[in-house]
Formats: C-alpha cells, sequence, structure tokens
C-alpha cells in the first residue's frame, strides 16, 4: 500500500493511501485528523473541514493544488508538508504585496513589464490573495506565502477586495476589470524567491515599537508623578557623564514633560522637601531603560529600511523582540508599585472601598501574565533543516517577525494598563494637579475610560486605551 510522509507543525506522520485517485485536499485531511487525534486540545486546530491548509513537497518546497490526484503529483513514500494557519489581513497582505512589486520594480528578477504592471494594477484596485501568516522559514525565500500571493494574481485560490469581500480570484478580479496574470519563462520564480513577508511583518513590528516606545516615556512620566518620584534623575549633566543617544534623549523628555518653569506641578511641589533618599530603578532609571529600547528599534530599522530596498532580505527581528519586551518589563513592575499600598501610598489596588472591589489587582495579574519572555527565545537559535537539507542553515524569519509583532502587541497591552492605572492614582492626589502636558493625557484617557469608583468589566476600558496608543494619541 503506498504510504507519504506529512509533516505537520512538529510531527513527521505516515499516511497510507489505498486509492490514489484520492485528491490532495484528502491526504492533507486525513494528516490534520492523525495530528489532532492524540492531541489534548486538538493541537489548537478547530474543526479539520473548516481549517485553512496547504500542501507543498518538502524537497523544493512546491506547492501542489488540492484537486490533483495523489497518482498525478507523488511517488510513493513521498515527503511533503501541510501548512496551517489563518491568512494575513488584507492590510498586511497588500504591505506584502506592496514591497514585492517594490523589489520585482528594480529590475534584477527577470520579470516582463506587462506583469509588473498587472501586479500594480491588482495592488492600485485592492485586490489581495488569500496568503496564509505561517509557512515559511525564511530560507531562500518566503516561498509559500509568496507562491499564495502570486496564486491569487494568477486568478486561483482566493482574493478580497473592498469590492467583493473574500471569494474566487479569478472573480474578483473580474469585478475590477483585471486579467489573471499569465507566467512567461522565469517568471513564476522570480514571483516567489524573495523573504517580503518577513519584512512586511518586520516593518509593521518596527512602527508599533517606535509609536509605543514613544508614548512609554509619557506613561512612565504620569506614573512617577501619582508615585511622587523626583526628577533629580533626569539632570542633563548625569546623562552627558554616560552619553548613549537613546538614553540622553528619553532623559530630555522626562525633563520637558516633568520639570518645566512654564507649566509647574502642584504634585511635584507637594514633596519637594520629603525624606525619601531615592526612587525605585523602575523610575529614576527609565532614560536608561527606555533610551536602550529606542536605540534597539532605530538599529533594526535601519536593518528592515535597508531590506525593504533591496532585492533581497533577511531582517533580524529577534533583536526588536528582546528589547522592546523590556518597556513592557518595566512598565509591569510599575503597575506593581501602583497598586502595592506599601510602596504607593495610595490605596490598595487603586479603590477606595476594598473588600469587595478588588480594583486593579486582576488587571496587573494580565499584565503580568503576557508571555513575552517566552517569545523572546531568540527564533535564529532554532535552525531547522529542509528541501533536503540543501536548505541546512535557516533563518526561521517568518516565526521571528510573527513574534515580534506578538511582543509589541503585549507592550502596547501593558502600558493600556499601566496608563490607566497612573490616571486612576491622580485621583486620589486631587485637588493637586499634574504639568500641563501630563493633566492633557489624564483628560485623554478620561475620555474613553471614568474613574474607578467600584469594580465593572475593565475589559472595555483596557481596549479603549489600547486604541489610543494605536493611534499615538498619548505622543507629543
Amino acid at each position: 500500500m503506498p504510504r507519504f510522509t506529512v509533516h505537520v507543525r512538529d510531527e513527521w506522520l505516515t499516511v497510507p493511501c489505498r486509492d490514489l485517485s484520492c485528491t490532495v485536499q484528502w491526504l492533507g485531511l486525513e494528516a490534520l485528523k492523525r495530528y489532532i487525534k492524540n492531541k489534548p486540545d486538538n493541537g489548537g486546530i478547530g474543526s479539520v473541514q473548516e481549517t485553512s491548509f496547504y500542501v507543498r513537497r518538502c524537497q523544493g518546497q512546491g506547492l501542489l493544488d488540492a484537486d490533483d490526484t495523489l497518482e498525478d503529483t507523488l511517488e510513493d513514500n513521498d515527503f511533503v508538508e501541510i501548512g496551517v494557519g489563518k491568512p494575513l489581513s488584507p492590510e498586511r497582505s497588500r504591505m506584502l504585496l506592496a514591497l514585492r512589486i517594490n523589489v520585482l520594480a528594480k529590475g534584477y528578477s527577470g520579470i516582463s513589464l506587462d506583469t509588473l504592471h498587472q501586479m500594480i494594477e491588482a495592488f492600485n484596485a485592492s485586490c489581495l490573495s488569500y496568503v496564509p501568516e505561517k509557512g515559511t522559514v525564511g530560507a531562500s525565500g518566503d516561498l509559500a506565502p509568496l507562491s499564495h500571493l502570486a496564486l491569487g494574481l494568477m486568478g486561483e485560490g482566493k482574493m478580497w477586495s473592498p469590492k467583493s469581500g473574500w471569494a474566487d480570484a479569478k472573480y474578483v478580479l473580474e469585478a475590477h476589470g483585471l486579467k489573471p496574470i499569465s507566467l512567461k519563462p522565469k517568471e513564476g520564480l522570480a514571483l516567489i524567491n524573495g523573504t517580503q513577508m518577513i519584512t512586511s511583518l518586520g516593518s509593521e513590528a518596527v512602527e508599533r515599537a517606535l509609536a509605543i516606545a514613544r508614548q512609554a516615556d509619557i506613561i512612565a512620566a504620569l506614573t512617577l508623578e501619582v508615585l511622587k518620584g523626583t526628577t533629580k534623575a533626569f539632570d542633563s549633566d548625569i546623562h552627558e557623564l554616560r552619553p548613549h543617544p537613546g538614553q540622553k534623549e528619553v532623559a530630555f523628555r522626562f525633563r520637558s514633560l516633568l520639570d518645566s518653569d512654564h507649566h509647574p506641578s502642584e504634585i511635584a511641589e507637594s514633596h519637594r522637601f520629603c525624606d525619601r533618599v531615592q526612587d525605585a530603578y523602575t523610575l529614576r532609571c527609565c532614560p536608561q531603560v527606555h533610551g536602550v529600547v529606542n536605540d534597539t528599534i532605530a538599529f533594526v530599522k535601519n536593518i528592515i529600511d535597508t531590506e525593504i530596498n533591496s532585492a533581497t532580505d533577511n531582517p533580524a527581528l529577534d533583536y526588536l523582540a528582546i528589547g522592546v519586551h523590556e518597556l513592557a518589563a518595566i512598565s509591569e513592575r510599575r503597575i506593581e508599585r501602583l497598586c502595592n499600598p506599601s510602596l504607593s501610598e495610595l490605596p490598595a489596588f487603586l479603590v477606595c472601598e476594598g473588600g469587595l472591589n478588588s480594583g486593579f489587582m486582576i488587571a496587573h495579574c494580565t499584565a503580568a501574565s503576557l508571555e513575552n519572555k517566552v517569545l523572546c527565545h531568540p527564533s535564529s537559535v532554532d535552525s531547522l533543516s529542509t528541501s533536503a537539507a540543501t536548505e541546512d542553515h535557516v533563518s526561521m524569519g517568518g516565526w521571528a517577525a510573527r513574534k515580534a509583532l506578538k511582543v509589541v502587541e503585549h507592550v502596547e497591552q501593558v502600558l493600556s494598563i499601566e496608563l490607566l492605572a497612573a490616571c486612576q492614582g491622580i485621583e486620589f492626589l486631587r485637588p493637586l494637579r499634574t504639568t500641563t502636558p501630563l493633566e492633557k493625557v489624564y483628560d485623554l484617557v478620561r475620555s474613553v475610560a471614568k474613574p474607578w469608583i467600584k469594580d465593572r468589566f475593565m475589559a472595555p476600558d483596557i481596549e479603549a486605551v489600547h486604541k489610543l496608543l494605536l493611534d499615538q494619541k498619548a505622543s507629543y
């Protein structure tokens, strides 16, 4: 009986087949059934029949048509791989297409001008292919994702457009008056041999990291005010003695937010002559921690900028994930200080009527639970041999890019919780006011989330503040 060896995520499975007239689609479904059979959570896969997947050869990475028969496409004991995952959002698919066009337009890939123009027309009409978010190891290219990108442009598979939603690609193109691409010599390879999947997701991660890093300084400054910290640690003379660019920039931003004659803080004035010796690291060392994050983001941004405008690319996003994670790590510790009455001189968990009201206790637990430390394990150290060992040392760049995005998202969420908690802390210091710019940040938060009097469903507040940070509202 013919057998096929199928790689599904982390397992190799043997699938026997009595009838070679069965299709590639049947092989994929059978492999997924065997994969989830002994998994306590179905291996993270829902209904097999509703799961989107693709099948490709392990050698050469060629995609197999789901409707082709096994007799016509595979030989006994062939090795194939199943790719499982949800598709990129239309916005991310559009970015992927834009970067691929940019690379092909340089003229080094052996593609005709007609085909390039057809890709540009599809981009302008937002006709976007169905591209699974998983399936690349970042070897000689993001072959599987870019194959899906090309598949839609050829009028096969599925596409999305604002006019049609998700539909068969040929109908989406037709609805926009576009013709499917008909490949000329060399163009199949030209369309799929690149790492724009890594670069497009990496670009988003860098841009979001830049935005949240700028806002992290403002959020931390507000927390320092609530916890009655001093601004002396941000003195410019101190930071000239250790003049890392990011550190100096963050110290300057803290001074401009907290220590200005034009908008003095009543809160700061209220404890000017207190007997506290020094603040905790999470307050006084923000320039050192936030600063090196800024330097890391700037370094990765330079790599991404180069990769976007290169004929080939392979950005290292492990470094970004590790760097930007520090913003969440130090933010979570500041949330702890805000919630802990022995450290904050504020009511426990930032709520007046304790006991039945848990205040920000669970919000802090949520911030602490986000698994950035696990996600910061470098993908590049987990290289696996693919393509019959011809690609025997690969970057795992696709996983690095997805992880970096997830880490940035977690950082945004942790800082959203800190911002809510800091604004809640302000309530207990009234009628004293902070500086003018920080009062504006307080007003911004209060426009979407009212003060915390008694326990209520907190998720909408966190999501509303998260939206403010995504829109870069808490910035200047």
